[in-house]
């Protein structure tokens, strides 16, 4: 991040400082608790199903591979934001440094990318499934999952050192104040002092080709799956896909929906609780219902996540 010296009332910008939650000092021990509580739900949630579909030879397939890289991404994803925010609950100053600022933005571009992609990936492992059941071991081999996998995450890559290298190239000339819990784009541009045409250019190209483009595809993608879905004449069958289907479908909806109001909203009526509420749901609330939504709506999954739990009481058990 370019120093700048100090001129007239703007000064160097070393650091930033939090408001978030600034608007409720009174609330901060709760705040506190129910954000640790969530954080740990989601750490052991997804720790599960990755240790689950690990130790499960059932569950060595496309769909809980992709799964699997899910669980992860969600546990890197939180875990980016949310132990700064607990943190900084116990902070008279909630700072960060400029570097740290842009680190956090580097992780958090890297994995709400590699995840929006890798939801399509999901998508269109379903819809072979579904669609061309004969053509599934050639359309989705071991090979090729790891491509689209390895794809996802090169994706979000990608696009993250090139936000990262262009915000980090802005001059920051003050306030120092984001209005906010964690460092993101549109909040350094706000404060920047220098052209932002560029970064808000790209920001559009990442929308269009990360956001909506694997949305779009996902959304066809699950068109075509339940009128696959509804042709079926077996009625357990039908039950059966929906099933499947409608755990994978609220994780997308939950996902691109949050996804779209954090970074769609208007500038107008701007609102620091609102903003933050949408946040809170995006970043630290999609992560812990991902897991639980699998768990709940997906059979094998319950079925894997019943053995291991009966692993680790079982040998308390028996030696007694």
């Amino acid at each position: 991040m370019k120093d700048i010296k100090e001129r007239g009332n703007q000064t160097v910008v070393t650091e930033f400082l939090f408001l978030g939650f600034s608007n409720h000092p009174e609330l901060q021990e709760l705040f506190f608790l129910i954000f640790l509580v969530i954080y740990l739900v989601t750490l052991l949630g997804n720790l599960l199903i990755l240790t689950a579909i690990r130790i499960n030879p059932v569950l060595h397939t496309p769909m809980y591979y992709f799964l699997s890289n899910l669980s992860f991404l969600d546990i890197c994803y939180t875990s980016t934001t949310v132990p700064v925010m607990l943190l900084n609950f116990f902070r008279e100053k909630k700072a960060i440094t400029c570097e740290g600022c842009l680190s956090q933005i580097f992780f958090l571009i890297t994995f709400a990318g590699s995840e929006c992609v890798l939801l399509a990936a999901m998508a269109y492992d379903w819809f072979v499934a579904i669609c061309h059941p004969l053509h599934y071991p050639v359309l989705m081999s071991k090979r090729i999952c790891a491509y689209l996998a390895a794809g996802s995450w090169l994706y979000g890559l990608v696009s993250s050192l090139i936000h990262t290298g262009l915000t980090a190239s802005l001059t920051l000339c003050g306030p120092n104040q984001i209005n906010h819990f964690l460092c993101d784009i549109p909040l350094l541009l706000k404060l920047s002092c220098s052209d932002t045409s560029v970064n808000e250019l790209m920001l559009y190209v990442s929308s269009a080709t990360i956001g909506l483009s694997p949305c779009l595809f996902t959304a066809v993608s699950y068109v075509l799956i339940i009128s696959a879905i509804l042709k079926i004449q077996s009625a357990q069958g039908r039950q059966k896909a929906f099933s499947t289907c409608a755990s994978y479908l609220t994780v997308v909806v939950i996902y691109y929906r949050t996804a779209n109001i954090n970074y769609d909203q208007p500038s107008s009526g701007y609102s620091l609780d609102g903003d933050i509420l949408v946040s809170v749901l995006f970043c630290i609330v999609t992560p812990m219902l991902n897991p639980i939504i699998y768990s709940l709506r997906n059979k094998e999954v319950k079925v894997a996540l019943k053995k291991l739990c009966e692993g680790f009481i079982l040998p308390n058990d028996s030696s007694v």
